[in-house]
């Protein structure tokens, strides 16, 4: 009777689909793209803006509700349950906040009016013409709520890049031992009554092959060199055609690592300055900074001295994102460098930026005999003379300058130390300059988005790097929309920055017309103040225009991208981007650093003309930008620009054939691994040896719903060779107890990984049996395991197989992964006796 009474609601595909066509449909899409599939018969915009967190900063979150009210939106605030609601209803009071609270989710808010609803979302939300404004609890609170974990350093630096190559299904991946396919997405299948994760990867042909979960270690992104719009062609599995690749690419890179060990060892060898240890001067300049040092700077600066103070010229890389305090731990370094008698040069590429850090540098240490100079097209005649004079007699102890410190008549007296601040802006002439200059100096390189040849040189250990991955305290995201560009939607965002004291950035990089634009802002808000800066002002206008905006006196700065680097006015915390698919990924990374500076919510917009179809290329940089919004997003930046733009001008013509064919990621294993090999160092076993045990080894979707965070653990768990105790600790601190399907999970990639040590290739269970399959046979080594009371005449040698095999029949009521770790100590220690 109950499915008479439900019969009309199921009908045939072909009926069902001829019913949708009696309704509108409604395709959502963030760009307008004339490649819809049908044509759409009208493109409805509608403004709406996703909220970020507040990072547990309630103030800020409180402000907003108020403005909010204050400008006629209904207010929605979602709570995960009641407690929660009545937790928020409270605190908003204490704020002088009235709230009332929904008893439906649905229910009638008024314009004007604030309601707490029991609800949950994954974030919050704003539509504009609507009025309406959603925010959700995790959003407002998330951070204050959870327990404080003191961060721990990964194994090492380059190990933090690598961890960003998150997978998307229809990626590229290369897997070391079949090549190129296409990844399908993780799906769950039954072996032997145990419900197991496997990778699906599309290869040529109709060819699939399904990766365990538990050897995702084997699988890496493909980055190729030609960008993600050249076509690549798919492997063929079972053929030799892979094989001949990857022998003839690690060939090449085996080459290439000749050449820059070479270089490398050259410098190596050269004898630099051992600076002294720290001076009470120097401990005293370091108590004088004004905001408490993240673990990760204090790591940074410690690194750097310790270079410093070796007799090996230091060439370290700091990589920090837009913000994070690069420039306090460079100028420490110059303090070490002036301290001991040396000189020390700061290379900008920019005019602003250089001023900026001369106003910086003399506020750091203003009151100490230092004498520090400038060098930049705003300088008269006069003073560069004088400069250069300082330079060479040693009467200049720090300069900064942009390339005209790179002029070949400037010549320091005693140079110690060299500073370079964004080295992609410069070009290859000015590098090749920094070379002479820097034979025999340290070299310090400060970055926010590495460029790929530094990122491939910091990954393949060719240089020493230090990261900055900690925020400052207080600092919020920048909430980032991307949008065609709107005036309406403009003079909103610049009001209501201005009402709540702020200033605005409005870039517009045609200096032609720059004027009328900042002529057009002023008749649409006459109450705001308006200024232009460009760089083909003078220095007094130019300064005149940056002095107005430090001060306060200018709300909005019409500017070009001459603010991109350095400018640091925290009180600016909304920025306006016009035409901003015309601009490189890393060039608006670091634009949007200019704003956010402070512990307010800034907000980015990043527009582009009305009506315009964006090129491929300019949607996948607006996307990714708006995608890596939260912090430490450089790095994330630095790769995703390398997939758009592709790798191929790293090497030069000769190895980027190679790089196209086995992809980024395995060259640069490859590349890695003839380092070591040249250096004459060991290179470290990839646990080859595979398992495949009828145990639940997973991450269930209750415990870690997002798809791509699953995948990421699932690489990093396959990734672990001796201990988890971090990874571990991670979990915990962010999903809550990891489940037992999980604990099997890592106890699999330590069993591969003591296998791998132990000269065993593949494990795997059948019907009540435990299969090793062995690297070298050695008939010793089985005899000393027959020794052993646990395995006497219960291992046997398996006859006919291709590779030497021991079989071990478990106990009934033993755990598998146990008896097995047991079995692989065992066989590891019968060849330690040997």
């Amino acid at each position: 009777s109950l499915i008479g009474a439900y019969a009309d609601f199921r009908l045939p595909w072909g009926e069902a689909a001829g019913r949708f066509g009696e309704f509108p449909a409604v395709l959502g899409e963030n760009f307008t793209q004339s490649k819809c599939v049908p044509e759409p018969r009208a493109i409805v915009s509608v403004t709406a803006k996703q909220l970020p967190g507040y990072g547990g900063n309630l103030e800020a979150a409180c402000d907003d509700v108020k403005h909010y009210i204050g400008m006629g939106f209904r207010v929605v605030v979602l709570a995960g349950d009641e407690r929660r609601a009545n937790a928020l209803r409270d605190m908003f009071f204490q704020r002088n906040l009235s709230t009332r609270l929904l008893k439906a989710i649905d229910g009638e808010v008024a314009p004007g009016e604030a309601a707490v609803a029991v609800g949950a979302l994954s974030g919050g939300f704003e539509y504009v013409q609507s009025r309406l404004a959603v925010l959700t609890d995790a959003q407002m609170l998330s951070p204050g709520l959870r327990k404080a974990r003191r961060k721990k350093k990964l194994p090492s630096d380059r190990k933090k890049l690598e961890s960003y190559a998150d997978l998307k299904v229809g990626d590229l991946v290369v897997h070391e031992y079949h090549g190129i396919g296409r990844f399908a997405g993780i799906v769950k299948m039954k072996v032997d009554g145990i419900e197991k994760d496997y990778v699906k990867i599309c290869y040529a042909g109709s060819d699939t092959l399904y990766v365990p979960a538990t050897q995702l270690d084997l699988v890496s992104k493909y980055i190729g060199a030609g960008g993600e719009d050249r076509p690549v062609r798919l492997s063929r599995m079972g053929g030799t055609d892979w094989t001949r690749t990857k022998t003839r690419a690690k060939a090449a890179a085996k080459e290439m690592a000749g050449e820059l060990i070479q270089l490398y060892a050259e410098r190596k060898r050269r004898p630099g300055h051992a600076f002294a240890p720290d001076s009470p001067w120097q401990a005293e300049f370091e108590d004088a900074f004004g905001w408490p040092e993240t673990d990760d700077q204090l790591r940074a600066i410690a690194d750097i001295k310790r270079d410093m103070e070796s007799s090996v010229p230091m060439d370290r890389l700091l990589c920090g994102d837009v913000g994070y305090g690069k420039t306090e731990v460079a100028l420490r370094a110059v303090m070490k460098c002036v301290l001991d008698g040396y000189q020390a040069a700061i290379l900008v590429p920019t005019t602003v930026l250089a001023q900026q850090h001369y106003q910086t540098a003399m506020q750091r240490f203003f009151g100490y005999p230092i004498k520090i100079e400038l060098l930049s097209r705003f300088r008269t005649p006069a003073q560069v003379r004088a400069t250069k004079q300082g330079i060479g007699d040693g009467s200049v102890d720090i300069v900064i300058g942009t390339h005209a410190l790179l002029q070949k008549d400037i010549h320091f007296k005693k140079l110690g130390l060299l500073v370079v601040d964004e080295e992609q802006r410069f070009g290859v002439t000015h590098k090749e300059r920094l070379k002479e200059m820097s034979r025999n100096v340290d070299v310090l390189t400060l970055s926010a988005t590495p460029i790929p040849r530094t990122l491939n040189m910091a990954m393949s250990g060719l240089r020493d790097m230090s990261t900055l991955e900690e925020p400052p305290q207080d600092r919020i995201p920048v909430q980032t929309f991307v949008m065609e560009h709107d005036w309406g939607v403009v003079a909103d965002a610049i009001r209501r920055e201005v009402q709540r004291g702020g200033q605005v950035y409005y870039l517009h990089n045609r200096v032609e017309n720059i004027d009328r634009t900042a002529f057009r802002i002023s008749e649409m808000l006459p109450e705001v103040s308006v200024t232009v800066a460009h760089g083909k002002m003078d220095e007094q206008q130019l300064s005149a225009a940056m002095e107005s905006v430090a001060a306060g006196e200018t709300q909005v700065l019409v500017c070009t991208t001459i603010i991109e680097t350095g400018i640091d006015i925290p009180n600016v915390n909304t920025l306006i981007i016009e035409d901003a698919d015309q601009l490189g990924l890393a060039q608006l990374h670091q634009i949007r650093g200019r704003v956010g500076r402070s512990n307010r919510r800034a907000a980015a917009y990043l527009t582009y003309r009305k009506d315009k179809v964006l090129t491929e290329i300019a949607e996948k940089r607006l996307s990714a930008l708006r995608e890596f919004a939260e912090f430490n997003a450089g790095f994330r930046i630095a790769m995703r620009d390398l997939e758009i733009r592709g790798a191929g001008n790293l090497l030069g013509a000769e190895q980027s054939g190679h790089l196209i064919d086995v992809g980024y990621d395995m060259y640069l294993q490859l590349l890695e691994e003839a380092v070591l090999e040249e250096r004459g160092e060991t290179v470290e076993k990839r646990a080859e040896c595979a398992a495949d045990l009828a145990v639940s080894a997973n991450i269930p979707e209750l415990y870690v719903p997002s798809p791509e965070q699953r995948m990421d653990l699932y690489r990093r768990i396959a990734l672990i060779r001796t201990e988890a105790d971090d990874l571990t600790d991670e979990l915990i601190d962010r999903f809550g107890d990891p489940p037992s399907s999980v604990n099997a999970l890592v106890h699999v990639a330590l069993l591969r990984g003591e296998a791998t040590r132990a000269g065993i290739i593949d494990i795997s269970q059948k019907s009540g049996f435990l299969r090793f399959v062995l690297g070298e046979f050695d008939m010793e080594r089985v005899s000393a395991l027959y020794a052993l009371p646990e395995y006497r005449g219960k291992v046997k040698i398996e006859a006919g197989t291709e590779k030497p095999c021991l079989s071990f029949k478990m106990q009934t009521g033993k755990r598998v992964i146990e008896t097995a770790r047991a079995f692989v100590a065992a066989w590891a220690a019968t060849g330690t006796e040997g």
